[in-house]
């Protein structure tokens, strides 16, 4: 059986992510850093008849990212798909973000992408290649205000993607990266008509509309797409807002 390791499986997209890959006959790994909703999806799965091993991961500590590819192969022994899901935010004006804070982003979004695919990265080549997916936004190419940090992360997301690409393509691992727009992991019942119409799609996203782009970008007959940036967003980003 094939295994993927996913970044913030046990809420949101993440969730959605870890039960597409889970229906899908995957050894799902479910990283993350909220143990009760982890161990909770875990359970969820296996009692399904579903592959799912929970393990804690604060994915901005690098022992912890150390940790997470270490029982990933002494449970499965193989990694074969890596999903950089795992991202944090906060809306503070430039001039009263912390240097801390600012740091805290960049490390859970963008550091820790890069130190995940590079220690997945060898296990994939000793078994003929693998897979890997970053979760970016579309806010690496727009921007509400006061966002500074979550954009640079994100933005970092894409450059990073087709780097890797290029550096890790003589070992047969590709790399893409998604660019959800508003994909609403709350009751989807209890959004408004505006929210569905404004977008062009007719509809706010789901967190499944991500998990069959990661499973699509993953098989490995879809290998010639690599290095790539894909916008789910209803097409909202495409949409000229002036008001007349």
């Amino acid at each position: 059986m094939k295994t993927v390791i996913i970044t913030g499986a046990a809420n949101g997209i993440g969730k959605g992510i870890a039960i597409a890959y889970a229906d899908k006959g995957f050894n799902v790994v479910i990283a993350d850093i909220d143990s009760e909703a982890g161990n909770k999806l875990q359970d969820q799965l296996s009692e399904n008849g579903k592959q799912a091993y929970f393990v804690e991961c604060d994915v901005s500590d690098p022992n912890s990212i150390d940790n997470l590819v270490k029982q990933t192969i002494n449970k499965y022994e193989n990694i074969n798909v890596v999903i950089n899901n795992a991202g944090i935010s906060t809306f503070t004006p430039p001039n009263e973000l912390s240097v801390n804070d600012w740091d805290t982003i960049l490390n859970t979004n963008l550091r820790s992408s890069f130190l995940l695919t590079r220690a997945a990265a060898v296990v994939m080549k000793k078994t003929g290649g693998g897979a890997v997916v970053n979760i970016a936004s579309t806010r690496a190419m727009m921007s509400e205000k006061n966002s500074e940090a979550y954009a640079a992360s994100k933005g970092g997301l894409l450059a990073l993607t087709h780097a890797m690409s290029v550096s890790y393509a003589d070992d047969n691992i590709s790399v893409n990266c998604i660019s959800p727009g508003w994909i609403h992991t709350g009751d989807y019942d209890k959004l408004r008509d505006i929210d569905h119409s404004q977008h062009p799609s007719g509809r706010v996203g789901k967190p499944e509309d991500i998990a069959k782009a990661c499973l699509f970008l993953t098989q490995p007959e879809n290998d010639f797409i690599n290095g790539e940036n894909l916008v789910i967003d209803g097409g909202m980003t495409r949409k000229m807002i002036y008001q007349y």
